[in-house]
């Protein structure tokens, strides 16, 4: 096993590929021994890069059922997994051969190859079709215990219990009320299925019932066995704050058994790669491994450090108690970065729809909105490619995108991190590690999506882009974290400086003031430096010797006490959507 770390934009798909390839052929196996490999990533988006990369091509990607159309007459807006073959009991389709998703399962199957999402790959668990190969490479790994943790979730409410109405919970208190409520619950959807299945032909909403239960059980039996197994090392913890009749969540912590059988049971050879494993021992104790059989691998980062500069324009804390004095004063600050800027795009990393929703409203006020773009959680997608085609140097208001998201280039030149991320302590999972007084990880897990955020503008050698750092808690976080922090990083920290920005004017940061179309160059301002600061081009030193969720709680220690702003001195851790069959 072993872990790379490699910075972002560090070429890490390539390195992954190279990897792949080194797996045994058929040629050099002896009988019995796995052959081939499986790349496996946790983000969609970055299956898509693979998918459209010229230098990936020999990486045959398959997608769950559900992103693929039936091909027969009259069913080509029906998903796969809803049209004839899984509504009709001894359906034969005479065009599977041609179906778009058998198709291109069946390449995958046998190609050297494989290329899925985490997804998808933890379903094919135990298939005929996706067995045991002899290399598996997991890209962006960092989060592998998260995502087992996710996927392995159990969500119980009425859009996803088909039979919620029968079978409403009482009040859950506790692990043993939610494995006999799981018990019931298996038994009534046992009786549904056995009904659903007497018929001859489904409708396509009968089908999805159909298999919400078939996925219901599976799930429900997954907890209550592990659950009542006495050596299982999996810690569960249940959620239903609203009481009887509403929805139970019911989550594993650390699933280690549910990652052997899943992933570690599935390939003799393991390269996990990701910019952020920023801890060895406590990354393998998080996903079920012997750290002694696993060696990190250090790549260095080759972008210069001046290249990716990181600007100190903290405005004060955004906790929720916070941020309402905090906000006005981010804004402001980011009308005068906007200024620094006015020919480049930005990114600003928004934390959460509610605080994208206040930032955008002050921008409104300040009269800068025409520059300003956001999103929703429906059309983030849509929204984002948008912006990222036109060539105006608008802004974008973005929530949970410090992942998968390359801005290589003019694509975007500086950014604006507004809240430290650390996780919800309101998540059970989390105030579960707190009580047990687990702050190491709550610190790397903020330290880790910083990391990755900065990595979004500065994809190349020859890049550049400036992170300015809104939130003063992330100089507490960059404190705390400091002995995870990979040695590339902790020279952008070091380097860390306070831009000095040009005084309030919307009619400079809109382009207003540059003449009656009001059109801005598309070429990068010769006022602004190589590294495309906002201080350089107002006379301050770049390289000075200067250093989803509403409801969390970055105090960042158990007292909540902030320390003191780091000196010079060296002394000084999602959103994607994924798919699923």
């Amino acid at each position: 096993m072993v872990l790379v770390r490699a910075p972002t934009g560090s070429g890490k798909s390539l390195l992954a590929r190279a990897i792949a390839g080194c797996a045994r052929t058929a040629g050099e196996s002896e009988a019995g021994e796995p052959i081939d490999a499986y790349y496996t990533t946790p983000q969609v988006s970055q299956l898509d890069d693979v998918a459209g990369d010229d230098l990936l091509q020999d990486l045959k990607v398959v997608r769950g059922k559900n992103n693929y159309d039936c091909i027969l007459p009259g069913e080509t807006d029906t998903p796969v997994d809803q049209a004839p073959c899984a509504r009709e009991r001894m359906f034969d389709c005479q065009v599977q051969h041609r179906c778009p998703y058998f198709s291109d399962r069946a390449i995958a199957a046998n190609n050297r190859i494989a290329a899925m999402t985490l997804a998808y790959f933890m379903q094919t668990a135990g298939s005929d079709v996706f067995g045991p190969r002899d290399v598996l490479v997991i890209d962006e790994a960092h989060g592998l215990g998260n995502w087992a943790e996710m996927y392995a979730t159990i969500d119980l409410g009425p859009d996803t219990v088909p039979i919620w109405d029968a079978c409403e919970p009482p009040d859950i208190d506790g692990l043993d009320d939610a494995a006999k409520y799981a018990d019931r619950l298996d038994t009534m959807a046992d009786r549904r299925l056995a009904e659903v299945r007497q018929r001859a032909e489904l409708s396509p909403e009968e089908a999805a019932e159909r298999d919400a239960l078939v996925k219901l059980q599976s799930d429900l039996s997954w907890f209550v066995e592990d659950y009542r197994d006495t050596e299982s090392a999996t810690t569960w913890v249940v959620d239903q704050p609203d009481g009887a009749g509403s929805r139970v969540t019911v989550k594993p912590m650390a699933p280690e058994k549910y990652l052997r059988h899943t992933v570690w049971d599935r390939a003799s050879n393991f390269a996990l790669l990701s910019a952020t494993i920023l801890n060895k021992d406590a990354f393998c104790a998080n996903v079920g491994l012997s750290p002694d059989r696993v060696t990190l691998v250090e790549v260095p980062h080759t972008f210069p450090a001046e290249n990716r500069p990181l600007y100190d324009v903290t405005q004060g804390k955004m906790t929720y108690e916070a941020r309402d004095e905090t906000i006005p004063r981010v804004a402001e600050t980011l009308v005068r970065i906007m200024q620094a800027h006015p020919d480049e795009r930005g990114l600003v990393h928004c934390h959460s729809y509610a605080i994208q929703d206040q930032l955008r409203a002050h921008l409104r006020e300040f009269g800068v909105d025409s520059r300003v773009r956001s999103h929703d959680s429906d059309d983030r997608d849509a929204q984002l490619s948008t912006w990222k085609r036109v060539d105006d140097p608008d802004i974008f208001l973005s929530v949970k995108m410090e992942e998968a998201l390359d801005l290589e280039g003019d694509r975007c030149r500086w950014q604006l991190l507004c809240k430290a991320p650390y996780p919800n302590t309101r998540d059970s999972r989390v105030a579960a590690r707190l009580e047990d007084d687990q702050w190491g990880w709550y610190y790397r897990t903020a330290l880790r999506t910083v990391i990755q955020a900065c990595g979004r503008v500065v994809r190349a050698p020859d890049d550049y882009g400036a992170t300015y750092l809104a939130d003063s808690s992330l100089l507490d976080l960059f404190e705390r974290a400091r002995l995870d922090m990979p040695g590339w990083f902790a020279e952008q920290v070091d380097l860390m400086n306070e831009p000095d920005l040009p005084a309030v004017d919307t009619a400079a940061a809109t382009g207003s003031s540059r003449g009656p179309s009001g059109g801005s160059s598309r070429s990068h301002s010769s006022s602004t430096s190589r590294s495309g600061s906002a201080s350089e081009s107002s006379g301050a030193s770049a390289s000075g010797s200067g250093s989803g969720s509403d409801g969390d709680d970055d105090s960042g220690s158990p007292s909540g006490r902030r320390r003191s702003r780091r000196s010079s001195s060296k002394s000084n851790p999602i959103a994607d959507v994924w798919d699923t069959e």
